[in-house]
């Protein structure tokens, strides 16, 4: 496998000004209707579509911290059979879900479903969702971004058993991060 090299040069918090600005749009996507959790939950499918290791562990370790018992979390990964999700959810699920391929996999159908389920404000917020997470999948997946400690230790114990592994986010040990950036409350993903 060849080297990432010097890849912390290109990670985005060696950019503040932009590493500043995503962090001030996360929260306002993030936390905007239907909520954190369900934005969450959206975010982390949409990784899962897309193939992000990193985003996929961050989402779900998101979830934890912001209290989503670890069965739901786990059961992400078979949303569409888990009897642990309301229609609602399974709604915008499906449009994370359609959204984190590319080309982007959204239909009328799922637009339909939004309507049935949201509002006009929380469509759009879980549109966003979807395209914040397209645009961390992307950088972060490209760059093979080293997923932090905290994050990878947990997302080892508790998605490993469902499919998930590290893959290239692993990093060689100078690149280790302890835990994500700006840790505390829950918060949304970090890039």
């Amino acid at each position: 496998m060849s080297s990432y090299q010097d890849r912390q040069n290109w990670d985005l918090e060696a950019w503040p000004e932009m590493y500043g600005k995503l962090k001030e749009l996360q929260l306002m996507i993030f936390l905007s209707p239907p909520g954190l959790e369900l934005n969450l939950m959206v975010f982390t499918i949409s990784s899962l579509a897309a193939g992000c290791r990193h985003c996929q562990a961050h989402g779900a370790f998101g979830l934890d911290k912001a209290g989503l018992p670890l069965e739901k979390i786990q059961a992400l990964w078979s949303f569409e059979t888990s009897d642990l999700f309301s229609d609602r959810e399974r709604a915008a699920l499906q449009l994370g879900l359609a959204a984190g391929v590319s080309p982007s996999a959204v239909t009328p159908e799922h637009h339909e479903a939004l309507r049935k389920h949201f509002t006009d404000a929380e469509a759009r917020a879980l549109i966003a969702v979807t395209a914040l997470g397209g645009f961390m999948n992307r950088y972060n997946d490209t760059l093979a971004t080293v997923t932090d400690a905290e994050s990878r230790e947990w997302a080892q114990t508790h998605l490993s058993g469902i499919g998930w592994s590290i893959d290239k986010h692993v990093g060689q040990p100078h690149e280790q991060r302890s835990g994500p950036p700006n840790p505390g409350p829950p918060s949304p993903p970090s890039a």
